[in-house]
């Protein structure tokens, strides 16, 4: 029915596994050990096992090879996504109104400036940088860098933007809307500062 002799059957039936069977046996077996160990989350995807088995058991084998065997046997690493953004809304404030309804595009300068403040991990600790971005040139027009997120760093950024830009000169009746999230620094305190 196989189309082989009996003999042949017989043959490849008690044949021993081959090299690269015996192998991926042993990468198969050293995954399970690291996740066991030194994974107990169970965050070891094959970059890293395939570093480890590297790096500690001297096995030579493509990256590649490593992520299939492990996907045959049904090993994946876990992708934990990290929490990003400082953004903390205010429930208790009241928020401008969203005068760009996502369209961001400026026929001018100064017309729309965009805001938001972002976290820098360092040695010291965290540091925030609140920007303002004119849309229109896509510059930074004002920045402020502080240890916290205090409304005065989105006041200082936004301060310097005006000085640095005057929005109050344009010609005719142009006005200059600048546009956050609704996070607590930009609806605590602002409006009381805005001109």
């Amino acid at each position: 029915m196989l189309g082989v002799s009996r003999s042949g059957y017989y043959d490849w039936l008690g044949r021993p596994p081959s090299l690269r069977a015996q192998e991926n046996e042993l990468i198969l077996k050293h995954s399970h050990d690291m996740r066991q160990e030194g994974d107990r989350r169970r965050t070891y995807g094959s970059p890293r096992v395939h570093a480890e088995l590297q790096d500690e058991y001297g096995l030579s084998m493509n990256r590649k090879r490593a992520a299939r065997i492990m996907r045959e046997a049904g090993l994946q690493g876990l992708y934990r996504r990290r929490r990003r953004g400082c953004t903390v809304s205010d429930p208790s404030a009241e928020a401008f109104p969203d005068l760009v309804d996502r369209n961001f595009v400026a026929d001018a300068p100064n017309r729309l400036w965009v805001a938001d403040i972002t976290e820098h991990p360092t040695e010291e600790g965290k540091l925030y940088c609140a920007a303002v971005m004119d849309v229109y040139s896509r510059l930074i027009v004002g920045w402020s860098i502080d240890d916290n997120m205090r409304k005065e760093l989105v006041i200082d950024a936004l301060g310097m933007a005006i000085i640095r830009r005057r929005p109050q000169d344009q010609p005719g009746d142009a006005r200059t809307i600048a546009h956050s999230d609704h996070g607590s620094q930009y609806t605590v305190g602002v409006r009381e500062t805005a001109p």
